[in-house]
């Protein structure tokens, strides 16, 4: 049947509401798409950024080449996916750009449907300063002492920190995390001392911590001891002051003048036949209210500070009385400066009741010497 025969027949089916049956042709091809992103979308200076590129509607023909074009700054790509070096980046948003193209080697992209391209997009952080806290320790001192700093700086970034100190008084010196405070040459009292810490794109922070210094305390007191005088002449005036005891005192009175602030101590002793006397006369006296009983050794006591007071004018409260526990007829003078104490200096010894012994004065001889003094004076 000819052409025209078929033809005919075709018109003549369609007259009769019948469709024709034609011959179906090839789909045309889907424009090729591109997609893009960065990982990570946020970075610090000096991370690394890589950038994918996903091409989808390639042709699968055997003879279709693909290419990828990347740009932008620091961008180097490889195929889909770009490496981007951002150590010179400032702080920002940033894009890396590409375009692919598809088709025959050498004719990739002749087409308008064979080329797209994208961008992937980053931002670049500002980096945050550094931290730091600082301690002295110890955080007292006395003068000429010293104290190690600490200082604890941390990056958020890990960036490499430098450290420097600085002493409102005294010295301080150190490298590090670590410095040395020196108080020498400083004053007593609180010396401030700063802790720096940078990193290295110049942000910094500050830190404050301090050291005091305190006085040495003062020297020791110690209990000087003075003259000592003895009693063991005058066994008929055993409490005596004679002309011997006289001139110690007169020492005592000249050392109190010269330190007005010390004291002088009193420390007597009885031996152990005078206190077998003084045993008996409180035996007595226990029994008969009026009997009297005789202290040795507090009766010396009391009668060189009567001499102190009433012939060298030194105020009463600048002499302590006291009894020791030797076994003589001594007394032991001691001068106490302003602060020190008696304690190992003068052990066993006790304070004398003063209002219970009375100064006996220039004691004279009983009996015919007394009469003999008497006639002579007058």
């Amino acid at each position: 049947m000819g052409s025209r025969n078929l033809k005919s027949i075709g018109l003549s089916l369609m007259a009769l509401g019948v469709a024709a049956l034609v011959p179906v042709g090839c789909k045309k091809a889907q424009p090729i798409a591109l997609t893009c992103n960065a990982t990570p979308p946020a970075v610090y200076a000096g991370e690394q950024v890589t950038a994918t590129a996903t091409a989808s509607s390639i042709s699968t023909r055997k003879y279709t080449n693909v290419i990828y074009n990347w740009s932008g700054s620091g961008v180097a790509g490889n195929g889909s996916t770009a490496a981007i070096a951002t150590d010179a980046f400032d702080p920002g948003s940033y894009t890396a750009k590409v375009e692919v193209k598809e088709g025959k080697k050498g004719k990739e992209g002749a087409k308008p449907r064979e080329t797209a391209e994208c961008s992937a997009k980053f931002t670049v952080k500002a980096f945050e300063p550094p931290t730091v806290s600082c301690s002295a320790n110890p955080s007292t001192v006395k003068p000429g002492e010293t104290s190690t700093i600490t200082c604890t700086g941390a990056s958020p970034q890990n960036r490499s920190l430098t450290y420097t100190y600085w002493a409102s008084a005294g010295t301080i010196s150190g490298v590090g995390s670590t410095a040395t405070f020196s108080s020498a040459g400083a004053p007593t009292g609180q010396a401030g001392i700063t802790c720096n810490v940078a990193d290295d794109k110049n942000h910094t922070a500050t830190a404050d911590t301090s050291v005091t210094i305190v006085a040495p305390p003062p020297p020791v007191q110690r209990v000087q001891e003075l003259c000592s005088v003895s009693f063991a002449r005058d066994t008929r005036r055993p409490t005596r002051v004679d002309n011997e005891a006289k001139a110690c005192l007169d020492q005592i009175a000249l050392d109190l003048k010269r330190f007005p602030d010390a004291r002088a101590v009193i420390v007597a002793d009885s031996n152990a036949k005078e206190k077998q006397i003084t045993a008996k006369q409180e035996k007595v006296a226990a029994r008969h209210k009026h009997a009297k009983v005789e202290y040795f050794d507090r009766q010396r006591a009391v009668n060189l500070k009567d001499y102190l007071v009433n012939d060298q004018g030194i105020d009463a409260s600048r002499i302590v009385v006291t009894t020791g526990a030797d076994d003589d007829q001594n007394v032991q003078n001691y001068l106490l400066p302003a602060g020190a104490t008696l304690e190992g200096d003068a052990p066993g010894i006790n304070l004398v009741d003063e209002t219970t012994v009375k100064p006996e004065g220039h004691k004279p001889l009983p009996g015919r010497q007394h009469e003999k003094a008497t006639s002579t004076q007058g």
